[in-house]
């Protein structure tokens, strides 16, 4: 039950908790990311200056830093419409026709996942990337014709947390590509009592910081834990979040001050308990815990990679040597307080 709750924190927001949860809507009100910020910034208040639409951007990092809420802000501070859609339900080339047909000038259209495009909605999108028109074919057998199909000029913002899935030809028509980082602990706090304050919760400085602390990087998993803690605190505390039942929250739901999950624990146990360390193979570690391979390497390993705590080699998986003696003596701990 407590990896499901984890699992639901790393996952995209219902639009039930998208109502509740405090978006911003100005760079200023935007924690974190300073450097690519200052670059966004500059970037539309020059295209807004210019009356044109901002240059194509590919934003990619790990899920759930902001790479939609960025968006979001550019299409207010240039005061144009936007336009978010995913690339996997981009089934067919009439999908992308209908959407970037119905774009007003300088309007933005966000795709998350773009690397999920089929390749015929991909090569459909080179022409409008470039030229702002798009070829279709209508009718079919001889009777069928090109019918050329302009566009008022728009700003494509991609999203994808895997950059190296992109094809060179639809990156190569990108003028802005950037990176979002993970976020270090005081920029989740200061995302943890910006939202308490929009939650209605009283937050002490300190819990704040022990929310962060637990965040794994990541401000979507800062909101969701702070929502959990929210249920906490109206509870037993008069929405009151102090040091204390923060940690009481955090321990219910079998998360340690590291920000190590149940199953984080149970994929180091089980290599040092049953391999000695390692290296074991990933599918022999899911089976062995009872999560898929896939969700173990997206959502697991490269936090417990950043810690230091597992590595990978040719052989599979294992935990660095310098740190097995701490690992083994922490070992079957629920958490580490």
């Amino acid at each position: 039950m407590k990896a499901e709750i984890f699992s639901s924190l790393v996952a995209l927001e219902s639009p039930e908790e998208q109502r509740v949860d405090f978006h911003p809507q100005s760079f200023d009100e935007y924690c974190g990311q300073r450097e690519l910020k200052i670059k966004l910034q500059l970037y539309t208040q020059a295209a807004r200056m210019r009356n044109e639409p901002l240059d194509h951007l590919l934003l990619f990092g790990p899920p759930g830093l902001g790479k939609t809420t960025l968006a979001q802000i550019m299409a207010s501070v240039m005061q144009v419409g936007i336009k978010i859609c995913s690339g996997p339900t981009l089934e067919r080339a009439g999908d992308l026709v209908s959407i970037v047909s119905s774009l007003e000038p300088r309007d933005i259209l966000f795709i998350d996942e773009i690397h999920r495009m089929p390749s015929s909605v991909e090569e459909m999108l080179y022409s409008a990337m470039e030229h702002f028109r798009i070829d279709i074919v209508m009718g079919q057998g001889a009777g069928a014709r090109s019918v050329n199909l302009p566009l008022n000029p728009f700003t494509l913002v991609g999203a994808t947390t895997k950059a190296g899935m992109i094809s060179a030809p639809l990156r190569s028509r990108f003028g802005i590509t950037e990176r979002l980082d993970f976020y270090p602990p005081e920029d989740l706090q200061e995302i943890v009592v910006q939202s308490a304050g929009y939650l209605g919760v009283v937050i002490e400085p300190v819990a704040a910081g022990l929310i962060a602390a637990c965040a794994r990087g990541t401000p979507r998993i800062a909101k969701g834990l702070l929502r959990r803690v929210r249920d906490f605190a109206q509870v037993n505390n008069n929405n009151q979040a102090s040091l204390e039942l923060t940690q009481q929250a955090l321990e219910f739901l079998g998360i340690d001050k590291q920000g190590l999950t149940e199953v984080d624990r149970k994929i180091i146990d089980t290599i040092i308990k049953h391999f000695g360390g390692g290296p074991v193979g990933l599918e022999t570690i899911a089976s062995m815990i009872g999560e898929e391979s896939e969700t173990i390497e997206d959502v697991y390993e490269p936090f417990l990679m950043r810690l230091g705590y597992l590595e990978k080699t040719p052989r599979g998986r294992q935990i660095p040597r310098s740190k097995l003696p701490q690992l083994q003596k922490a070992q079957g701990q629920k958490t580490i307080w």
